[in-house]
């Protein structure tokens, strides 16, 4: 069933109404066809369902009954190849811990997810394929975007550029990259090869930037010269984006406004470790910032979970956010800017919309995003698929 009418609600903390959904989507006020489900809403707070802008499905270990003791060293590099190694020791079902962490995130609030997932000469495309079963598996009931990301770096491996094109045409929606100068040592070389699957294949890029200061930077720039020549405005996404947190403020606003002018959007996960692109500057001029996770209990990091109010908050005090007005900024990183910056169409509470809704108990958006209280009711695509937290389906 996808017709469904909540009674007694206040849409993004307004005034107590009633919200219809037919067809799986948000209608417009009028009457009310006979034998319309109802869920009296009790005056609760209606949100849009969540997007989770940037993590890693594929990778967590969430769903297991062991903790993963964590002994990683403190660079990238042995972040990347510790996972490697322990992938390949441990028979990691990629397809299991997507399903159970996109299942998590749905009975949370989550309808649409962007999905960074490893591709490299030991896993091949395999993870991707797993994913692409999960995404099977949520298909109607969640949006998952898969990238074909090269965790382990493209010009050091033989055989992942032809990975990451299989992987492309398996199904993988976006052309992932990484860090062009510190781990590929020739970021040229590196975004030839991204921009050209890119175009072979129609897709968007999302390319992770965990370089800092001058060398990140002049990657970005890089980015940003290759987007405006092949007309990828619109398309390109820089994750992370670490060094617009960390460089004078002049050259952050010329690289800002140059974002601004091609449509790059940035995915941040607003960590306290690393300085950070701070969303204020990035919402005055322009460019759309939103948030996700980035891994969760993986062995990158044992910290995280699939609440993207939870999220929200991180993002808030990341930034120093107090006051109600700019709390609200940190939940549109996990609300309409997730959205506009994955390209998720049909989204928000306005009729025509897709019926992804959230209920919680909670007086204003502001409360919502500090208190995280839980779910009372998660909907999509017209159906109620979570109740006071338990999935439904």
């Amino acid at each position: 069933m996808t017709d469904l009418l909540l009674r007694n609600v206040r849409p993004m903390g307004g005034a107590a109404t009633d919200v219809l959904v037919q067809g799986g989507r948000i209608a417009a006020p009028g009457t009310i066809p006979s034998g319309t489900p109802v869920e009296d809403g009790a005056g609760l707070l209606l949100l849009p369902g969540f997007v989770e802008g940037h993590t890693h499905l594929d990778k967590t270990t969430f769903h297991e009954p062991d903790w993963l003791v964590n002994t990683v060293g403190p660079r990238i590099i042995d972040k990347i190849d510790n996972e490697r190694e322990w992938r390949a020791r441990t028979g990691h079902d990629a397809y299991a811990a997507s399903l159970a962490m996109a299942r998590a995130f749905l009975a949370a609030g989550t309808t649409r997810i962007r999905s960074h997932v490893d591709v490299d000469t030991q896993a091949g495309t395999a993870h991707v394929e797993r994913v692409l079963q999960t995404r099977a598996a949520m298909d109607g009931l969640q949006d998952i975007q898969i990238v074909a990301f090269p965790q382990s770096g493209i010009l050091g491996r033989q055989g992942t550029e032809a990975a990451l094109d299989a992987a492309l045409s398996l199904g993988a929606d976006i052309v992932g990259g990484l860090d062009p100068c510190a781990i590929e040592r020739d970021p040229v070389k590196h975004l030839d090869i991204v921009f050209a699957l890119a175009e072979k294949h129609a897709k968007p890029v999302d390319i992770h930037l965990h370089e800092q200061g001058s060398m990140g930077a002049f990657s970005l720039e890089l980015i940003l010269e290759r987007t405006r020549a092949l007309g990828m405005e619109g398309k390109v996404v820089v994750s992370h984006a670490f060094c617009l947190g960390d460089i004078p403020e002049r050259e952050r606003d010329d690289l800002l406004a140059q974002m601004a002018r091609l449509g790059v959007g940035i995915a941040t996960t607003a960590p306290a470790s690393r300085p950070v692109p701070l969303v204020a500057p990035c919402r005055a001029a322009g460019v759309t910032i939103f948030a996700g996770n980035d891994g969760i209990r993986d062995t990158w990091t044992p910290y995280g979970s699939p609440d993207m109010l939870e999220r929200a908050m991180l993002v808030g005090l990341r930034n120093n956010f107090r006051r109600d007005d700019e709390i609200a900024l940190a939940f549109d990183c996990i609300s309409g800017a997730g959205a506009a910056g994955c390209g998720f169409a049909d989204y928000g509470l306005a009729p025509g919309a897709r019926a992804e809704l959230v209920l919680v108990d909670a007086r204003n958006l502001a409360e919502a995003v500090v208190v995280r209280p839980a779910r009372k009711l998660v909907v999509s695509g017209g159906r109620v698929v979570a109740r006071d937290g338990a999935l439904l389906v």
